[in-house]
């Protein structure tokens, strides 16, 4: 087919996702860069990709699309991210310049993808039975060749087994071997490599080789057939990439899987109280849907009618079934158990707690850790560095033995793919990204997974990590001429729209005593410190400018007494208020903290709070490093102090007040509801905050990068045995092709096991 027609033909297929609400269905506004205004960034699945130096030819091809600014794309999970401008471009643009070179793109969530893999899937099968019976039957005539004495077999025989085998292995070159030659034209044409095109040539220079021979047995060629190794190393290869896939799914697939929970439709109630079935994408605030047993919620809402349990493991990393009864809220992705429910929609597609998980997950699926962008880097390098080998082998034989030549040449184009080396890392990491998103952990950097497993030492913060974030207030002192009541509202004025555990503590409070808040503008939160009002308004009050709300430091005050936790409020003339707060450590703190102390890590605890305070609740924790009065400078600098002797550090904070030290961490992780999650900046987010999982992630990643070192060395030790073997010709075609397979498939076998590995605590 002529370029251009294939173009209007992917172009047209693609067209329908030019519409808006369409786009918007795999795709995010990049409103938080203003420098970017009408820039969306797109999270699309890549067809025709099998190795790593796919991966470079499709970023390749999509930044030359006019209107593409930025592609990050992963050979191991098949995804791709496009950040483009909807002012220069569509999708249908984008989508048919990477159709057209045989990499089809497909949105992340469409339901067509699942019918296009199976179609694949069932292709494939057919490919590797066709293959598997002719090489059977292509075994059985060449067998007496092997064994038989010189002329125990008359001519007229062997020239009948070889056009046999010739007929046999056919359908195998013209049928089985489809993907391999589309994909090699498609290198060519695109002046590209992949691990497709030295095994097509390969392919092609076995098959004409050995036609050469049947057709002219007494010709240049007429020694030797090599139609039982094509056939053999064409269905190992086959077998191989079968068996990749099915690997891949319990792998990269694993993430996945999580981020395709949200059905495709569901029962909308109408007016007159029946149903109709709508897609999810339909879905509208204020409608009201009934979730069936055994389905997902489909968006953020609240129980109208009806009563069961949900399953939240992904959102809050509770494994156990939790009530949801009247009036209770539910939250898209998690899985209604028990009873049909009505739900009234609150929340829908991207304003969801599930929809900034999956944007986490899409992140984690797309990031290239340090060794996988050596290996994505070496891989095309390589690919050349093996057709320049083959081509050097034929010249070296070619004067005194060129059949023996052509089929070195041959071991040599199979034997050396490269995917061992690119899929040792990322398949590794993506499979523990996987096994940790099942049990809440969300991963926003795939290279923490190696810094992870070189901790040595975890500092916590306190308030609202190693204790509960809802805190109560349990006592209010003011100056003489001030109110509980006014003191409350003031207060409320200043953090209703903070998201701090103090803040949330006096807002509940402040509905328990009634009172309303007042209208105080200009609003500015302190990091560390606290809250401070410039309003022109306080003067109505009585109150001078500035208010502020915070540490008795931030609001020049002498810190009180109390063992209890304190927030101060002082305006310009001084002391306003005193609020007295009750803080529980967190039910799995004591524990979490002795497994980590049993593994040999240092504990450290940092907390703004008085020291007083801290000792005591590092007495009850057994944590022998508690260091109370810390600002976020401080606690950068006492951090900074720890990775200055050597220390591997991993911070463990709420997110809110620990910007600088999540940041310069060697591991950072954010627990906590309390964290946007579309905003968190760690490396590790726990949205539940449940702080038990710490130690079973440190062990997971150990495991990791134990698998990612066997699979390095294994694919090392592979390519050290058989390309020797190869150059010289000791190493037949088909054991090239069985090697070739066998390399990949063990490196994707071990990476599995990730996936199964079982908590140690």
């Amino acid at each position: 087919m002529p370029p251009l027609l294939s173009e209007n033909r992917h172009k047209q297929q693609a067209v329908v996702f030019d519409a808006p609400l369409e786009w918007q269905q795999f795709s995010r506004a990049c409103d938080d860069l203003p420098a970017l205004e009408g820039v969306w960034q797109s999270q699309v699945l890549v067809g025709g990709m099998h190795c790593a130096a796919c991966a470079d030819t499709v970023e390749g091809i999509l930044l030359a699309s006019k209107g593409v600014l930025s592609v990050r794309v992963s050979a191991a999970s098949g995804r791709a991210s496009i950040t483009w401008s909807a002012s220069e471009t569509k999708p249908s643009d984008w989508m048919a310049s990477a159709a057209d070179r045989g990499y089809p793109l497909v949105p992340a969530f469409d339901s067509m993808e699942l019918l296009d893999l199976k179609k694949e899937g069932r292709l494939g099968l057919w490919r590797w039975l066709v293959a598997g019976f002719c090489m059977m039957q292509v075994m059985m005539y060449a067998t007496p060749g092997y064994f038989a004495a010189p002329d125990e077999i008359s001519a007229d025989i062997v020239a009948l087994l070889r056009w046999a085998s010739w007929v046999l292995t056919l359908p195998v070159v013209l049928f089985s071997c489809g993907p391999f030659f589309k994909n090699a034209l498609r290198d060519l044409r695109l002046r590209a490599v992949s691990m497709d095109l030295p095994v097509a040539i390969g392919i092609c220079i076995t098959f004409a080789v050995s036609t050469a021979a049947t057709f002219d047995p007494v010709g240049w060629w007429g020694e030797q057939v090599y139609f039982d190794s094509l056939t053999m190393f064409v269905f190992f290869l086959l077998t191989g990439r079968w068996l990749e896939l099915r690997l891949r799914a319990r792998t990269a697939g694993a993430l996945g899987q999580l981020m395709q929970r949200l059905p495709q439709s569901v029962e909308r109630l109408l007016e007159n109280g029946a149903y109709e079935q709508v897609a999810i994408r339909r879905l509208l605030v204020g409608d009201t849907v009934r979730v069936l047993p055994g389905q997902a919620f489909p968006a953020d809402g609240v129980v109208t009618l009806g009563e069961t349990f949900a399953d939240e493991a992904l959102l809050t990393g509770e494994s156990r079934p939790v009530a949801r009864v009247l009036g209770a809220f539910v939250t898209a992705g998690s899985f209604n158990i028990s009873n049909a429910v009505q739900v009234k929609i609150s929340q829908i597609g991207k304003a969801t707690r599930y929809a900034q998980i999956i944007a986490l997950m899409e992140q984690a699926a797309l990031d290239k850790p340090r060794l996988v962008m050596v290996a994505d880097r070496i891989a095309k390098p390589f690919l050349w560095a093996v057709l320049l080998t083959a081509i050097g082998v034929v010249a070296f034989w070619w004067g005194t033995d060129p059949a023996r030549g052509l089929m070195a040449a041959v071991a040599v184009l199979v034997v050396t793919c490269p995917c061992a080396l690119s899929l040792a890392t990322p398949t590794a990491m993506l499979a523990s990204a996987g096994w940790l998103a099942k049990r809440g952990i969300l991963v926003r950097r795939l290279q923490a997974v190696e810094a992870l497993s070189a901790v040595d030492t975890v500092v916590f913060d306190k308030t609202g990590t190693l204790t509960e974030p809802a805190m109560e207030l349990v006592r209010i002192e003011t100056r003489s001429e001030t109110t509980e009541h006014q003191a409350l509202q003031w207060a409320l004025a200043l953090c209703e729209n903070s998201l701090h555990p103090l803040s949330r503590a006096i807002t509940r409070a402040s509905s328990q005593y009634g009172a309303e808040k007042a209208m105080v503008s200009g609003v500015q939160a302190y990091s560390g410190h606290g809250l401070q009002a410039n309003g022109e308004n306080l003067q109505a009050f009585g109150l001078v400018n500035p208010l502020r709300l915070g540490s008795a430091s931030f609001c020049g005050l002498e810190a009180s007494d109390s063992a209890n936790l304190s927030v101060y409020m002082a305006d310009a003339n001084g002391y306003l208020a005193r609020f007295e707060f009750d803080e529980k450590l967190r039910v799995e703190a004591k524990k979490t903290i002795e497994n980590l102390t049993a593994m040999g890590l240092t504990i450290h605890m940092l907390s703004g709070d008085r020291q007083a305070t801290v000792d005591v609740l590092a007495k009850q924790l057994n944590i022998p490093n508690a260091l109370g009065g810390c600002t976020p400078n401080a606690k950068l600098e006492h951090l900074q102090t720890l990775q200055k002797t050597g220390h591997t550090v991993m911070m463990v904070g709420d997110g809110l007040n620990d910007g600088p030290v999540l940041a310069r961490a060697d591991v950072s992780l954010a627990l906590g509801d309390a964290v946007p999650l579309a905003q968190a900046q760690s490396d590790f987010v726990v949205p539940g905050g449940q702080i038990h999982v710490l130690p079973a992630m440190l062990m997971q990643a150990k495991k990791t990068m134990r698998v990612v070192k066997q699979n390095l060395w294994w694919a090392a030790i592979y390519n050290a045995i058989c390309v020797p073997l190869a150059l010289t010709g000791w190493l037949p075609a088909w054991l090239a092709g069985l090697g070739m397979a066998t390399s990949s498939l063990v490196v994707l076998a071990n990476a599995a096991r990730l996936v199964q590995a079982k908590e140690d605590f």
